[in-house]
């Protein structure tokens, strides 16, 4: 199952990180680099890739890393 706009993304510990804003695509696979989601209530963005993913289900997206390993701005 592919990761769209909107998804709801919680880390390994179920805390909501928020919604996808934004993927990050491959210019030369096509194949999407990394995922952003913006945090309203932090004022910031967190990314993550495609292997930090744990599972995709119809409710949002399930990431193997807690929100403290995450690559932040």
């Amino acid at each position: 199952m592919d990761i769209e706009y909107g998804a709801l993304v919680t880390d390994k510990n179920g805390k909501i990180l928020g919604d996808v804003n934004y993927v990050i695509m491959d210019s030369w696979s096509g194949e999407p680099r990394k995922y952003m989601v913006r945090r309203e209530e932090e004022d910031d963005a967190v990314f993550f890739t495609p292997k930090q993913v744990a599972e995709v289900t119809e409710k949002g997206v399930k990431l193997n890393i807690a929100i403290d390993e995450m690559e932040q701005t």
